[in-house]
């Protein structure tokens, strides 16, 4: 089950607007100093690069994402986490005519 709500959390109000618009999120900081984004991708195919590790997690929607080093795109679905390695890059990609790709990406 995907995650509906996120308690105790500071968040920074001027979103973080990516790709010409096509990605627009939202800084998050728990109480205890973990940092994550909350935010949506709507229809386009994107390149992502990483410092720290991230995990993707799929609250609405969904995509298909490949992880630099790989041939494969692997779908993720609402309710739905994958993994992606710090210092690295994936491409994400949201097919025309369907649902905004609705994120939470936990940090470290």
């Amino acid at each position: 089950m995907s995650t509906k709500s996120i308690d105790g959390v500071s968040v920074t109000t001027q979103a973080n607007v990516y790709f010409d618009g096509k990605c627009v999120s939202h800084s998050l900081t728990k109480a205890d100093g973990t940092k994550l984004s909350v935010g949506v991708i709507l229809p386009a195919q994107l390149t992502f690069n990483t410092g720290a590790p991230e995990i993707m997690e799929c609250v609405a929607g969904s995509c298909e994402y490949k992880l630099a080093g790989t041939d494969a795109w692997v779908k993720s679905s609402a309710g739905e986490k994958f993994n992606v390695p710090g210092n690295s890059s994936f491409e994400i990609r949201i097919p025309e005519g369907v649902e905004a790709y609705h994120y939470i990406c936990h940090f470290g």
